[in-house]
């Protein structure tokens, strides 16, 4: 009997879990995603500003913006591909290319203005809104924030149509936005902290 209710729970929990790894439909409210990046693992990108430093040799030094063709330039070594490698990579290629010049190097490259994360993490807000726009994400930021950053909404919205998209690296989800209540009623249930990456859209309404 023991083992028999035993299973049964086992069963139930199991059940259970799965039910809840499968919610996912577009009322259910989006993740918070984090917003922190570690620099060690990021990958340069063009208009990347670079800090290239090497120590005993600062006349060596540079801060360099990453080219279109993902090169920068440095004393001594000449062109350097950065585009795409992280910094680790990046310092010891031209360490290993400094070596031919210069005794033992030590080289550090340090970003400094990470551009290209800023246009690929922008939120962008389109459709039936005065101004569509394209906004540096900010921590905190939220969906009425970004509504109210274009203008609000135009006389043709349909605010209980709206949605929010996001992109993750499997697939890109959608959330239903409920912006008539949060705009007329003050019902911030569906005002959702937003993401880097995220789009949000007002449909019009249809007549």
């Amino acid at each position: 009997m023991r083992r028999a209710l035993a299973g049964l729970a086992a069963a139930g929990l199991s059940l259970l879990l799965a039910a809840c790894a499968t919610t996912s439909g577009s009322d259910a409210p989006p993740p918070v995603a984090t917003t922190t990046m570690a620099t060690d693992a990021y990958h340069i990108g063009v208009d990347d500003i670079v800090q290239v430093s090497v120590w005993r040799n600062p006349e060596l030094g540079i801060t360099v913006p990453v080219r279109p063709d993902g090169m920068i330039s440095v004393p001594l070594v000449g062109d350097v591909s950065a585009g795409g490698r992280t910094p680790q990579e990046v310092a010891k290629d031209i360490q290993d290319k400094l070596a031919t010049f210069v005794r033992d190097p030590q080289v550090a490259v340090i970003l400094t203005d990470l551009r290209s994360h800023e246009y690929l993490s922008r939120v962008r807000v389109t459709g039936a809104v005065r101004q569509p726009v394209s906004l540096p994400y900010r921590p905190g930021m939220t969906v009425l924030d970004a509504v109210l950053a274009a203008g609000g909404i135009t006389e043709f919205a349909a605010p209980d149509r709206s949605d929010l998209h996001r992109k993750s690296a499997e697939e890109t989800r959608t959330y239903a936005v409920r912006l008539d209540r949060i705009l007329n009623r003050g019902d911030l249930s569906t005002n959702y902290p937003v993401s880097p990456g995220d789009v949000i859209t007002v449909p019009e309404r249809t007549f």
